[in-house]
């Protein structure tokens, strides 16, 4: 008997309905039997501070987070440095940027990626030959650069090696290309405070947003990859002041980092290790630690550059905290130094211990050495600043100080009072040409130290404070090697180091 059309469909959906559970039903048997089958590697993010900072040696494989509840953990990583900027040169403060490939050796475990375009060939190359061309660069050793700028010739021995950073910054200027995602929402991102102690993140994130200056709408052109949050605005938005409670800023960089993850192939592809953020507030490497990935990996721009938290100069880099107060500097330049009658001044708040040792030690003890907590009534900072020959800049609650920009703003030679602290652009700049650097158990002996030097070394120095000025100058808009300048060329440096072909294999 031939079916009717009612038959034959009744058929044919009885067969479809058979192909989709038969599947599922086989799915459900491998489950029950290995339900391991189904989980990712992942650990819980109710990790300490500590634990996040020291989880450098972990084993496990790369996964991207199923929820806010999981999270990245690191690859281990090979001691093998790709590219070196800085180099044989004298009493460095931080080691040269040395990012370091993905183990070869993880076996199984390692998680492989193909490139899809030959764009990334193109991008490596081009990174490739202006490698060649720095290490030719550094060849060099006068002490003024060879290459021609209309703008500033790179001399004397503020710089570890004049020529090589100029090599590297004319090359920056031609090649690099940030791309900053546009996911995320005001004011948590894409925005930051411009007038006010963070006014280094703010003005930062400000100018990458205009778009002006290096950055790409295109992210297969782009040689780093921006992830814009601010952590000042979080801290802001999504903390309750006195409660130690993080929780809230904790998901907020999973949840985020985990939709770039999915969203987009760049992050997979490196591990991040081609990702950046930037920020100016002293818990900004505890927030980076919730995600372990942009912690161990990324490239992490950060004022509070201690590496007792985990701060690592071979990846990591140092920039300045600039306090504001409106939206243009102001105050630039100081007294002759012959006029200079003050040998060293502090004033400022007791925040952390060692500005405790300091204001116990000098305060009200020593006309040259004229330490405050409090300025007397009728005194002006500003002209302590540019009356004192050196300016001490003491490590508050975290490193990082704006008293090390004010001293250079007034042509005062900072003197570095902390432990562990990487000072902004050291790969570039010999820190030690132009300020002193106490350690904190030394400082009772801070007025012998710097009567130690010698009046002729003093004017060296101060002329050295006057010329590392332009490097750490806010312009708006941005002027070739100010400081915005010199925080991309920083992020420059570390992307060198990376070959992101190294971690496709």
């Amino acid at each position: 008997m031939r079916p009717t059309r009612k038959t034959q469909v009744f058929s044919t959906s009885s067969i479809l309905v058979g192909l989709l559970v038969i599947p599922l039903v086989v799915l459900l048997v491998i489950f029950l039997i290995q339900p391991t089958a189904f989980s990712s590697s992942s650990s819980s993010l109710e990790k300490t501070w500590n634990e996040a900072a020291g989880n450098t040696s972990s084993s496990t494989s790369y996964s991207v987070a199923l929820s806010r509840e999981e999270t990245w953990q690191p690859q281990p990583t090979a001691q093998a440095p790709l590219f070196t900027f800085s180099n044989y040169q004298r009493g460095a403060p931080a080691p040269a940027p040395q990012i370091f490939a993905v183990d070869d050796d993880e076996g199984a475990n390692k998680t492989v990626f193909k490139s899809s375009s030959s764009q990334l060939d193109k991008l490596e190359a081009s990174l490739g030959r202006a490698r060649s061309s720095i290490r030719e660069a550094a060849k060099v050793r006068n002490k003024t650069s060879t290459h021609q700028d209309p703008d500033y010739v790179p001399r004397g021995p503020i710089y570890r090696n004049p020529n090589a950073f100029h090599r590297s910054y004319l090359e920056m200027e031609k090649l690099f290309k940030i791309y900053v995602y546009e996911e995320g929402e005001v004011p948590i991102f894409h925005d930051g405070p411009c007038r006010s102690i963070y006014s280094s993140e703010g003005r930062f994130i400000h100018e990458m947003e205009k778009g002006n200056m290096y950055r790409t709408r295109d992210p297969d052109k782009a040689l780093v990859y921006f992830l814009p949050f601010s952590v000042v605005r979080m801290v802001q938005y999504m903390y309750m002041p006195d409660s130690n409670d993080r929780h809230g800023m904790k998901l907020a960089i999973i949840d985020y980092v985990n939709l770039i993850a999915q969203k987009h192939s760049f992050w997979n592809r490196s591990l991040g290790a081609d990702h950046f953020m930037l920020s100016c507030h002293d818990w900004a490497p505890l927030t980076t630690s919730f995600v372990p990935l942009l912690f161990h990996k990324s490239i992490r721009i950060l004022c509070n550059a201690n590496t007792s938290e985990g701060f690592n100069p071979s990846k990591d880099a140092s920039f300045p905290e600039i306090n504001l107060k409106t939206s243009e500097m102001s105050g630039l330049g100081g007294q002759s130094p012959s006029t200079r009658s003050t040998l060293a001044f502090f004033a400022g708040r007791l925040h952390g211990h060692i500005r405790s040792l300091l204001l116990n030690e000098w305060k009200g003890k020593d006309q040259d050495v004229q330490v405050y907590d409090k300025l007397p009534p009728g005194v002006s900072y500003e002209k302590m600043l540019k009356g004192s020959k050196f300016c001490l800049c003491p490590s508050g609650y975290e490193v990082a100080s704006p008293r090390v920009v004010e001293a250079i703003y007034a042509e005062c030679i900072p003197v570095l009072i902390s432990d562990g602290y990487i000072p902004p652009f050291s790969d570039v700049l010999d820190w030690k040409s132009f300020s002193v650097q106490v350690p904190v158990k030394n400082i009772s002996n801070i007025k012998n130290i710097l009567m130690s030097i010698s009046s002729g070394q003093y004017l060296r120095m101060q002329r050295r404070v006057k010329q590392v000025q332009r490097h750490f100058l806010v312009n708006g808009p941005p002027k070739r090697y100010d400081v915005f300048h010199m925080i991309v060329h920083s992020i420059w440096l570390r992307r060198l180091n990376i070959r992101i072909q190294d971690l496709l294999t």
